[in-house]
This record gives structure tokens, sequence and C-alpha cells, in this order.
């Protein structure tokens, strides 16, 4: 009987406790309220989630009533970053353009404002139990009105699969970037947007692709001239899959015609973040017509001798696996990155020009966003 009733008495207690206790809250007052419509607040405790605008912990919605204040309450204690956003169409959801990024009117905690991809660590905050924690938000549109414009410096690489080569074929280039709603380019490469938005997508592509290699840096390659430059352009087909993953199939032909033919590349991609870090693994598979294989693996008949046999590779097929790195140093400098490793198919590692059976590419720049 004693012990039942010491155990009703410490039940009494904990809940006595548990009634006391008070989760936090958030206060925001907008700097620059919308005239009308809907704001929502949306809360993150996960770096990828954030970083993605996805599966927020918790989600408020008010109407723009002219109230000073709006409250988020019953809020456990933890690490979370705050994003506001006028819907402007009452969707229910952050309209994004055709690479993702929201074009409706945003803001953070911590007045954070990003010029690329959000970073949580800048704009997270830690509640603890009972507190009331308040910010002052101001609503931009991420891309302003003409989009986002870069300059720095870059360089292009890769390393060589030829035998008796001495080193990497290297380039440095001006790093242009520019991030509109329709219009994106990254150093190298561009995209158009031409039909959808959000999960599915069609785009129009280009890259500039570097020459192979240069006669003069290996005497195996003695008479087979320098590797042509060129740009190729083509279409992009692009899926947002579940959990985030990012499915993509292009086909790129040599538009310049200085070499002819095309190229194919199917892929997946996934973005995490770890602090000011944001990193894309992917993975895909990669198709060269006979014409560019001919002209990076194939030893033409007028260029044969006894120790390099001619050689004409036909289709090649490959698989490539890479790494995307972008860090937002302070708000306008950014460092971007991507490197990654192709395995080349039997038929363009059994050219008598090959040593390797796999190419290591880079692309490196700093860039100043205005």
């Amino acid at each position: 009987m004693k012990r039942s009733i010491r155990i009703a008495s410490l039940s009494l207690i904990f809940w006595g406790l548990c009634l006391t206790c008070k989760a936090a809250e958030l206060t925001v007052r907008l700097d620059n309220p919308p005239p009308e419509g809907n704001v929502a607040f949306l809360l993150f405790d996960s770096a990828n989630a954030f970083g993605d605008l996805r599966d927020p912990v918790k989600l408020v919605k008010a109407p723009l009533d002219g109230r000073d204040l709006y409250r988020m309450k019953d809020i456990p204690a933890g690490e979370y970053a705050l994003l506001i956003y006028h819907d402007e169409n009452d969707n229910g959801k952050i309209d994004k353009n055709f690479i993702g990024i929201p074009k409706e009117p945003l803001g953070f905690s911590n007045r954070y404002k990003p010029k690329g991809p959000p970073s949580f660590s800048r704009a997270a905050f830690v509640l603890t139990e009972n507190e009331t924690r308040h910010f002052d938000v101001s609503l931009h549109r991420p891309l302003g009105k003409r989009g986002r414009l870069g300059v720095g410096v870059g360089i292009v690489t890769r390393s060589s699969p030829y035998k008796g080569y001495s080193g990497a074929v290297s380039q440095v280039i001006p790093a242009i970037t520019y991030i509109g709603n329709r219009l994106q380019i990254f150093g190298p490469s561009a995209n158009l947007s031409l039909v959808g938005s959000g999960k599915l997508r069609l785009a129009a592509t280009g890259t500039y692709r570097m020459g192979a290699y240069e006669e003069d840096e290996s005497n195996f390659l003695e008479g087979m001239g320098d590797r042509e430059d060129t740009f190729m352009a083509g279409l992009s087909f692009q899926a947002e899959l579940p959990g985030g993953i990012d499915f993509s199939t292009r086909y790129e032909h040599d538009v310049l015609d200085r070499i002819g033919g095309g190229t194919v590349q199917v892929g997946l991609s996934k973005s995490f973040q770890a602090g000011i870090f944001r990193f894309s693994p992917k993975a895909s598979v990669n198709w060269l017509s006979a014409s560019l294989s001919a002209h990076d693996f194939g030893v033409p008949d007028e260029n044969a001798t006894p120790q390099r046999p001619a050689y004409d590779p036909g289709d090649t097929l490959s698989t490539e696996a890479g790494l995307g790195m972008f860090v937002e140093i302070t708000r306008n400098w950014m460092v971007i990155a991507n490197t990654s490793v192709e395995f080349l198919g039997n038929h363009a590692s059994d050219s008598p020009i090959v040593s390797d059976n796999y190419v290591i590419k880079g692309f490196g720049a700093i860039n100043y966003l205005f």
C-alpha cells in the first residue's frame, strides 16, 4: 500500500513538472510585408532538407492582415533554420524556376541572404526550452529582377590516358556565371529552359569540349596532330525523383563541326550539406559517337606505324562517377568545383595509343556574385 502511494505521488510530481514545461516559440516581424495574400513560415532541423527547401518539421501559414508579429508556437528545443516566403498564388508551395530556385519573395533567420544554394549553418539558431526567440526578416526574390551575374577565374583540366603522355591537359578560362529564371551559365556549360519547371524540365544545353591531347607532349603521339577544341550543343531532359535525387539525360552534338558526331549522357545526382559546403555526388553512363571516339582514341590509316597500328574504336561507352562542390565563403564570394573519374570502355581502352582505362576530369572556379 505504501509503495503504491509513493508511485502515485511520483507520478503526480512528474505530471506536475510536465505541466510547468513550456515549449519554445518564435516571433517574426516582416520588414517589408507584401500588401496582401498569405505568408508561410517553414522550420527546418536538417541541413539537407533545408538546402533543398523540402520536408520542414513545422509549417505555419498566416494571412497578411497588417499584424506586427507572427508566432510559431510549441517548438521543441533544438537547432533550427527558419524560412519565410510569400505564397503569391496561394498554392501552398514554394514556386521554383527551371533549376529549382524559388521565384517567390522569401527571407531567412539571421537576416541571411544567400546568392546560391542556402546554407543551413548560416541561418541556424538554437532554441532552448521555454525560450521565445525573435527575428526581423526582409523578403526578397533570390534572383532579383535580372538574375545573378558572377565573374571570376577558373580552370578546366583532365588527365591523359595516352601512352607516353607526360602530364594533364589544363586550360585557364574566365569563370562567368549567370543564374536567371530561364538561362544559366556555369563556366564551360550553359542551360536554357524550354519547357516545364519543378519536377520535369526540358532544356537546351551547351558545353565547351577541350581537345583530348597535343601530339608534342608524347613521342608516341608524334604525327597524330593536336586534338580539336569544339562546342557541343543539344537537349537535356531533367526530372526530380523522390528523396531529392535528380535524373538527367542529355544529347549534345558538335555544332562547330570540327570533329562531328555527338554524345549522350544519362545520370543521377543528389546534394548534401556540411556547414558552408554543399556536395553533389553523381554517376552517369556516357555514349560517344564513332566520329568523336575516332578523334579521341582512333589511329587513322595515314598515321599508322609499326608500333601504332591503325585502329577504329567505333561507338564507345564509358561510366563516370564524380563529386560537385559549392562553397559559400561570404555572401558574395563562392567557390565552385567539379571532379570526376571516367572509366573507359573496352573499345577505347583497347586503342594502341591508350595506356590507362580511366580519365580524371575537373573544373574549379572562384566567383564573385553581384
